[in-house]
């Protein structure tokens, strides 16, 4: 039997027991199907799903089937219960898996979506099938700052950047979705360009965004170039030396330079979140006296 234990010293100390795929898994009371898959070593999908902000359940990649239910249900947000019999790989859920994944490669650019890409080949997926014409997400890049790009041609409306600037992490409230139907995008308040909106420019969206819709400037421009090479880059975590809060930082290298800067959200006192300094504060690291001011 297949156990999940978090890590948490205050979890709960009730569990209950369902199956998942023939399987008989106990999680403690509250855990999530998710949480109740990962315990059990099944991989799950997931697109808005991240393990430090509130479910959004806007993509329904990680629906699974849950005997009695009349639709499938979102793993990721569904708490799990007693006697629970669950199948996350049944022809139903592959069959809803394979289309929405067709439907959003048939609509927006996910170009630089790596994870996507594997999914689209592990469920069949070919986003081909509704023709070129279908695109209805293409729209020029949006540039009206020099730390990050905007490219909403390669946004999935996953609602993570949204979390992130409120109540998850960084409570500015700078962006939301805003319209309807296929006019429905990321937006800050009366569609303002960055300078003037509540941007304060920590970056936790773009750390957060899963397709490269939120862009560093700096790899924008590589890639427009053609020198970005993300095989090449090292990665080095270190912690930042602007105040004593002590936030980690991934220095991604590419050619001695550092091209950008993440923060891993399973470790560290901030989980992921940085602030403008800890994001975009690297330059000086470099600078070289026939370095162009920016």
């Amino acid at each position: 039997m297949s156990e999940f234990h978090p890590l948490s010293a205050a979890s709960p100390t009730r569990t209950i027991e369902l199956t998942i795929d023939d399987r008989p898994v106990r999680v403690p009371e509250g855990a999530t199907l998710l949480e109740a898959c990962s315990g059990a070593g099944i991989e799950t999908p997931t697109l808005c799903y991240l393990s430090s902000l509130t479910p959004a359940n806007a993509c329904r990649l990680c629906v699974v089937e849950l005997e009695g239910s009349r639709a499938l249900v979102p793993a990721c947000s569904r708490t799990a219960e007693e006697a629970m019999v669950v199948h996350t790989d049944s022809e139903r859920v592959r069959h809803s898996r394979k289309m929405v994944l067709e439907f959003l490669a048939s609509a927006v650019d996910l170009a630089v979506a790596p994870d996507l890409a594997g999914y689209m080949e592990r469920y069949g997926a070919d986003a081909g099938r509704y023709g070129a014409s279908a695109r209805t997400a293409a729209q020029p890049v949006r540039i009206d700052n020099g730390l990050y790009v905007r490219d909403y041609s390669k946004c999935v409306l996953c609602y993570r950047c949204v979390e992130a600037c409120g109540t998850d992490a960084q409570n500015t409230f700078a962006i939301a979705v805003a319209g309807r139907g296929f006019g429905t995008g990321i937006a800050t308040e009366f569609e303002v360009p960055l300078p003037d909106s509540a941007c304060v420019y920590c970056g936790n969206c773009i750390g957060v965004c899963p397709t490269g819709a939120l862009m560093f400037s700096s790899e924008y421009e590589m890639r427009r170039d053609g020198t970005w090479n993300a095989r090449s880059q090292t990665q080095t975590d270190t912690i930042c030396s602007y105040c004593g809060v002590g936030c980690t930082l991934t220095l991604h290298v590419q050619e001695n330079r550092i091209v950008k800067v993440t923060s891993p959200a399973d470790r560290g006192v901030a989980d992921g979140s940085l602030c403008v300094k800890g994001r975009f504060g690297s330059a000086y690291v470099q600078r070289r006296e026939d370095d162009p001011v920016r």
